[in-house]
């Protein structure tokens, strides 16, 4: 369609008949990104509070369609990058968020740690000196005043006012660490996200050399202190809770997370749209 064909449409926004906006909404979500610019500007060059609404709508739907998309493409795909995930999820909150920003910062990062780190550190000296750089020197910590905001899932916000919740401090660690190459994974404990430093070594006993709890800047712990956590919450010992987790089971906690803080906000409209996300986890 002719950006001549695209403007017409658009144009149809103020008629006040809901049968033509319905037939005129539908046409430009199924064109998508190509008539996004056009919307754009006509959302921002308007003063007809109506076609402000009505583009502001179909915006939101082909935003929406676009970050669902790209999380079912990401789904299927083989490779399921955790970095990757999670700015497509914060593009969906954050449609203007620059990647480029979001890979220079966790860039820097890596480099800062690489510089503290010798040839010779054994593993508990590279964790060690990891965390002296996020959270001594960068001062990432858990945000306990917000614990539940919507934010904290986000790459870009946890980048900005470096504090998250267990999941989210618990990712930026696990992107940082592959990029690294440590062999840190993520634990799914329930009501809480850790990271565990797996053994090289190919062994018939416990893989899992320790686990690195990131919201309490990453305090090391050892499996009994796992116990005890699950002990004191009345969850049954599990030996899923010790064992280590895909990216896909940690990118769906976090869709889930956002679906919680949405909820808790009352924001209808986003916890229907962390529902329809769910459930591409659950079909693929």
């Amino acid at each position: 369609m002719s950006t001549t064909q695209i403007e017409a449409l658009i144009s149809l926004l103020e008629d006040p008949d809901k049968e033509i906006f319905h037939q005129v909404k539908e046409k430009l979500i199924e064109l998508g990104s190509l008539s996004l610019p056009m919307l754009e500007m006509a959302w921002e060059s308007n003063f007809d509070s109506l076609i402000q609404e009505r583009a502001e709508v179909i915006i939101g739907e082909i935003q929406f369609n676009s970050s669902k998309n790209k999380i079912k493409e990401w789904i299927k795909s083989d490779n399921k990058d955790l970095l990757d995930a999670w700015i497509i999820l914060s593009k969906y909150q954050y449609p203007d968020l620059e990647i480029s920003i979001v890979n220079e910062q966790i860039d820097q990062l890596v480099n800062q740690i690489k510089s503290e780190f010798k040839e010779n550190d054994k593993a508990i000296e590279k964790v060690m000196k990891m965390n002296k750089v996020l959270f001594k020197y960068e001062k990432f910590k858990g945000n306990f005043r917000n614990y539940h905001s919507p934010e904290n899932s986000f790459i870009n916000d946890v980048l900005k006012i470096k504090k998250g919740n267990p999941l989210s401090l618990s990712l930026l660690y696990l992107i940082l660490s592959e990029k690294l190459n440590l062999p840190i994974k993520g634990v799914n404990l329930p009501k809480h996200f850790i990271v565990a430093y797996i053994s090289d070594e190919i062994t018939d006993i416990d893989p899992v050399q320790f686990y690195v709890n990131p919201f309490s800047l990453g305090a090391i712990i050892t499996r009994k202190d796992v116990e005890v956590f699950l002990t004191k919450e009345n969850i049954k010992h599990h030996s899923y809770y010790f064992t280590t987790c895909g990216n896909k089971e940690i990118i769906k906690r976090i869709v889930n997370n956002l679906l919680y803080s949405f909820s808790r906000q009352g924001k209808k409209e986003k916890t229907e749209e962390m529902l329809e996300f769910l459930r591409l986890f659950d079909k693929n």
